[in-house]
């Protein structure tokens, strides 16, 4: 069941996921881009997301976990992923008010930890959700 409930839970994150995109095709994309510009623009938002919750970049992932199939979200516990879910939004709202990126880390990592804290310190609820 809880594998279920990680699929569910991940989809949710790629939905989201989709309105930060928009976001940062609206906001921060300049008019007049390459593919491979506008490519490293979203990676580098994901990478925002990624060390505001893991503590390193997909890269940095990559070559800690070489021999791991997927990447750092698919490693992700429920958690993670309702907290990822919940980052996505909140950015792209951020990115919406244009806020810095440098000051979206910081509040985006206070998020990561006080909601991570919040799931984990409650079990009893992740478990009502399996």
């Amino acid at each position: 069941m809880l594998s279920l409930e990680w699929n569910l839970q991940r989809t949710l994150s790629k939905i989201n996921y989709r309105i930060h995109t928009d976001a940062i095709k609206e906001q921060i994309i300049p008019a007049v881009v390459t593919k491979e510009q506008a490519a490293f623009i979203y990676a580098n938002e994901a990478d925002l997301l990624n060390v505001a919750l893991f503590g390193k970049t997909a890269a940095q992932w990559r070559n800690e976990n070489s021999g791991s199939k997927g990447n750092i979200r698919d490693s992700a516990t429920l958690e993670q992923l309702v907290v990822l879910s919940n980052m996505e939004s909140i950015n792209a709202l951020l990115i919406h008010q244009k806020i810095p990126q440098s000051e979206r880390l910081l509040q985006l990592n206070k998020v990561a930890i006080t909601q991570m804290k919040s799931l984990v310190d409650n079990q009893n609820l992740m478990k009502r959700l399996e």
